[in-house]
């Protein structure tokens, strides 16, 4: 049935409350200039848990003996509807998303005082969103002023985030596969970047093909603002204004992802305007290529996060080396960081509902392990800014190789699949 999986999660997470209770509301409407809203998506630990879609709705988790799972949503509107489209209402959204309760959003302040009385502890994201901070500390205070008729507030608060985002690092067999859309399509919007790229093309016309692929396929959108940049553009981490012109001899770098049904892809490619790697542009791009496959080879269960980090940082380091960027041995560069100029960020990160992902890095001050079931990226780079001590065939090279991987019982599975060799993207790139 369509709401088993977040069913399976509200229960397990039930199972984690005692006699508490747990809210979790989703994201607001957003208002974007006067009367117009920002496409409206919800908040990703309300859909992890729910997997409904509309604004305005708040889930209660009642823990205990008789654990009970609540929804306030939108009321019917027929008017509305006609407006702004489609609403479950409270009894269809109950029957449809698996909720043993559902009752109209207008009667939540009502109800929670009840549904908080006499509980030991309160789960909520504090300081997440400062008026639903409002609401719960006024349906604190409301049961606080019954305390003569016998009825007393949770003694304790504790922030829900923690739990859930132990649950969400590892991945069911309902998001893995929605994660797999997600990156094949991806993957064909990166192909098709390549076959359409052509000298003196802006960089916005690339971001287009990747919309076009993204849409044409299903995806909902972009899961981030997508980088699209050219020549020296590519050394800038974040860059985002996608408007220049693409040199017929520079190197192109694409960071980009799609959304669908609320989880992310994440994909980088850099490939050659003109379709052809030449001199120092193949020299660079294969060592990042070396420091990805060093990085991929690390990933396995039992193994800390940074693992792979430290793989593909030796493959760049020595790189550096090799390209005149660096002098010195090895493992004094690494310990003393002369890296961090042409390369200043971690090789990856968490993947899932958000594109960083939810979920701890490190547990006290040890790297957390890695297990089946997480989903991460793994992208090194390269990024050589013009400087007076660089040389100057170098200038403005950035290179960077990402990829979505699930952790297996076995390593390490990459599912995404856009070219990436350098034969690879020449043949795509090939204009006969």
């Amino acid at each position: 049935m369509k709401h088993e999986p977040h069913s399976t999660r509200r229960s397990a997470l039930l199972g984690q409350l005692g006699d508490g209770v747990a809210v979790i509301p989703t994201a607001p409407e957003r208002v974007r200039n006067r009367d117009s809203h920002h496409p409206y998506r919800f908040d990703s630990y309300f859909w992890h848990l729910s997997g409904f879609p509309e604004p305005e709705a708040v889930i209660v988790l009642v823990g205990g003996k008789e654990p009970r799972s609540i929804l306030f949503c939108r009321e019917k509107n027929e008017e509305r509807e006609v407006w702004d489209g489609f609403r479950y209402g409270p009894q269809a959204a109950r029957d449809a998303f698996g909720f043993d309760e559902a009752f109209a959003f207008g009667e939540f302040e009502q109800k929670l005082p009840e549904l908080l009385a006499n509980r030991s502890t309160l789960w909520h994201a504090l300081g997440h969103d400062a008026a639903w901070d409002a609401r719960i500390v006024a349906a604190l205070n409301t049961v606080r002023a019954q305390t003569r008729a016998g009825k007393h507030a949770p003694g304790e608060i504790r922030d829900l985030r923690d739990v859930l985002d132990r649950m969400r690092l590892i991945k069911d067999a309902h998001e893995t596969g929605i994660m797999r859309r997600a990156a094949a399509i991806a993957s064909a919007g990166h192909a098709r970047a390549m076959r359409a790229c052509r000298p003196d093309m802006a960089e916005y016309e690339l971001e287009a093909e990747l919309s076009y692929e993204f849409r044409k396929r299903g995806a909902d959108g972009h899961a981030y603002s997508p980088i699209v940049a050219g020549g020296r553009n590519a050394c800038v981490l974040h860059y985002v204004e996608n408007n220049r012109l693409l040199g017929e001899h520079a190197l192109v770098l694409i960071d980009a992802g799609c959304e669908v049904e609320g989880y992310a892809s994440d994909i980088t490619r850099t490939f050659p305007v003109n379709g052809r790697f030449a001199g120092v542009q193949r020299e660079a791009y294969e060592i990042v290529l070396a420091a990805q496959n060093a990085a991929l080879a690390a990933v396995r269960p039992g193994v800390p996060f940074m693992a792979y980090h430290d793989a593909a940082l030796r493959v760049l380091t020595q790189g550096m080396i090799d390209l005149g960027l660096l002098a010195g041995s090895l493992d004094g560069l690494i310990e003393s960081e002369a890296y961090k100029p042409f390369y200043m960020h971690r090789t990856g990160h968490w993947l899932g509902l958000d594109v960083h992902d939810a979920g701890d890095y490190k547990s006290g001050d040890d790297w957390v392990t890695l297990a089946p079931g997480m989903a991460l990226t793994v992208e090194p780079g390269l990024y050589i800014r013009p400087a007076a001590n660089v040389p100057e065939h170098l200038h403005g090279i950035g290179i960077r190789i990402e990829d979505d991987v699930f952790v297996t019982a076995d390593g390490g599975e990459v599912y995404t699949s856009a070219p990436k060799s350098i034969a690879d993207i020449e043949e795509v790139m090939r204009r006969d």
